[in-house]
C-alpha cells in the first residue's frame, strides 16, 4: 500500500474515532436533548445566538462544554439561569459524567446531590472535606471544635512553660545552672508548632425584617386571567394568602411567575378577574435584576433617601450589610451582584413593608448571607410571597407552595420537599413538570 494512502487512511480512522467519541450520527439529537434538558425552548433552537438573552447564551455555553466532554469539567455557578427541571437535569449529567468535575456553586441542594468532596477557601487557605455539603457542615463544626480544644490545651501548656521560665530567670541570679534550663525551655516554646485559634463565629450580614400584622387577608386573586397576544399566562386563577404565611411560587422559566408579581404590584392589569390587597397591607418588592435600584445613585444616597436619615446613620446601617465606607460611596452601578442584593435587602427593611414580594432573592448571595435571609424571613412578623428555584431555601422558609403550570396554580402545603413528594415530581423525566 502506498505510504500516502496509508497516511490518509490512518488520518481518516482517527477522525472517525473522534467523530464517534463525540456522538457520531447521534450528535445532533444529543445537542437537542441537552438544550431541552437545560431549559432552552425548542422555538429558540434556530434563532441566531445574538438574539437570545444573556441567560440563554450561558445555557448554550454550558451545553457546548458538556458536548466537548473534557477530562476535567470546570463549572462556575452553572445553575444560575436554570429552572428546577434544568437543575435536576444538570445534577444527573454531573453524577454520570465520566471525568472529574469541579463546580463552584452556592446552591446547597446541588452540592448535596453531586459533590463527593468539598474544598473551602477561607482566610487564604484551602481546606478539603470528604462528602457532600451537609456532611461538610457537620465535619467542619467537629474540626473547629477539636481545633479550639487543641488550641486551649496548647495555650495552657505555653502558659505553664512561660511561668516556669519566669521563675528560672529569677533563680539564675543565685544559681547559674538554671541558665541551661532557660535556654532549653525557650527553644522548646520556639519549636512548638503553634495552633491557630479557629474563628468560630464569622461576621455576617445583620438583616432584621421587622414587619407588622396589618390585615388578616393579605392578597386575593379572584378569577384572574392574563393574556398576551392570545397566549394565556394565567387562566382563572384563584387563591388567598393570609397574614403570616410564607408562600413559594415555583414554575419553569417562562411560566409566568414574574407576570404574577407585576400584577400584584400594579405594573400589569389582568385581562379579567380581580386582585385584592388588604386595606393595611404595605408591599415591599425585591427585584431579581435589581431594576428597582438607580444605578447612577451612590449607595449612601439610596439609603439616606429611603430612610430619611443622615449620612452618618446611613453609613452605620450599611456596615451591618457588610459595606465598607469606600463601597458605600460608590455608585450602585459599580457594585457586584451580591452587593446589590444586600443593598436591596437593606432598602426592603427601611421600607417598613409587611408583605414581601421576593423574586429570586438568593441568586447573588453567598451561602452565609442566604442563611441570614432565611433566619430573618422565619422571624418576620409579616407575609412573604417568594419566587425561587433554590430548593434548599424553599425548604427552610415557606409553608405553602404555589406551582404555576399551564396558566394554572396548584397549591401544596409545606416546603419544596413536601411538594415534590405530594406531586410525585420526577424532574428528570418531565421537563414541563410543576416546578
Amino acid at each position: 500500500m502506498p505510504k500516502k494512502l496509508e497516511r490518509t487512511l490512518d488520518s481518516q480512522h482517527k477522525l472517525l474515532e473522534e467523530f464517534e467519541s463525540l456522538g457520531g450520527v447521534n450528535y445532533e439529537s444529543r445537542v437537542r436533548e441537552l438544550l431541552r434538558g437545560l431549559g432552552l425552548p425548542e422555538s429558540d433552537f434556530e434563532k441566531p445566538v445574538r438574539a437570545l438573552s444573556g441567560g440563554q447564551k450561558k445555557l448554550i455555553g454550558l451545553a457546548q462544554l458538556l458536548l466537548a466532554r473534557p477530562s476535567v469539567l470546570l463549572l462556575d455557578e452553572p445553575d444560575n439561569h436554570l429552572d428546577m427541571p434544568g437543575k435536576a437535569y444538570l445534577e444527573k449529567l454531573i453524577i454520570e459524567y465520566p471525568g472529574a468535575v469541579v463546580i463552584i456553586s452556592h446552591d446547597r441542594y446541588i452540592l448535596d446531590a453531586v459533590a463527593t468532596h468539598i474544598a473551602e477557601i477561607e482566610d487564604g487557605k484551602i481546606a478539603t472535606f470528604t462528602g457532600n455539603y451537609t456532611e461538610y457542615i457537620v465535619d467542619k463544626e467537629e474540626r473547629l471544635a477539636r481545633q479550639e480544644e487543641l488550641y486551649q490545651i496548647q495555650q495552657r501548656e505555653i502558659g505553664r512553660l512561660e511561668m516556669a521560665l519566669r521563675r528560672y530567670k529569677q533563680w539564675v541570679v543565685f544559681n547559674d545552672k538554671f541558665a541551661t534550663r532557660i535556654t532549653n525551655m525557650e527553644a522548646r516554646i520556639e519549636r512548638m508548632e503553634k495552633i491557630d485559634r479557629p474563628v468560630l463565629e464569622r461576621r455576617k450580614m445583620g438583616l432584621e425584617l421587622n414587619g407588622w400584622r396589618g390585615s388578616n387577608q393579605v392578597l386575593e386573586f379572584a378569577g384572574v386571567t392574563k393574556e398576551f397576544s392570545n397566549r394565556k399566562v394565567l387562566s382563572n386563577v384563584n387563591f388567598l394568602i393570609r397574614h403570616g404565611e410564607r408562600v413559594g411560587l415555583i414554575g419553569v422559566n417562562g411560566a409566568g411567575k414574574s407576570v404574577l408579581l407585576r400584577l400584584i404590584l400594579g405594573k400589569e392589569e389582568p385581562t379579567s378577574g380581580e386582585i385584592k390587597l388588604g386595606p393595611s397591607v404595605k408591599v415591599g418588592y425585591y427585584a431579581q435584576e435589581h431594576d428597582t435600584l438607580d444605578f447612577n445613585q451612590t449607595v449612601i444616597d439610596a439609603v439616606r433617601l429611603a430612610g430619611n436619615m443622615s449620612e452618618g446613620r446611613a453609613v452605620s446601617l450599611l456596615t451591618r450589610y457588610l459595606f465598607t465606607y469606600q463601597q458605600a460611596t460608590q455608585k450602585i452601578g459599580a457594585l457586584s451582584g451580591g452587593e446589590r442584593s444586600r443593598l436591596q435587602l437593606a432598602l426592603l427593611v427601611l421600607s417598613g413593608a409587611n408583605f414581601l414580594l421576593l423574586d429570586e432573592p438568593t441568586n447573588n448571595l453567598d451561602i452565609a448571607s442566604a442563611e441570614v435571609l432565611e433566619n430573618a424571613l422565619n422571624d418576620f412578623n409579616g407575609t412573604v410571597l417568594v419566587i425561587s428555584h433554590d430548593r434548599y431555601f424553599l425548604d427552610r422558609t415557606v409553608n405553602r407552595i404555589f406551582a404555576l403550570e399551564n396558566a394554572s396554580i396548584t397549591e401544596y402545603i409545606g416546603g419544596y420537599s413536601d411538594y415534590a413528594e405530594k406531586a410525585g415530581v420526577n424532574l428528570l423525566e418531565a421537563k414541563q413538570v410543576k416546578a
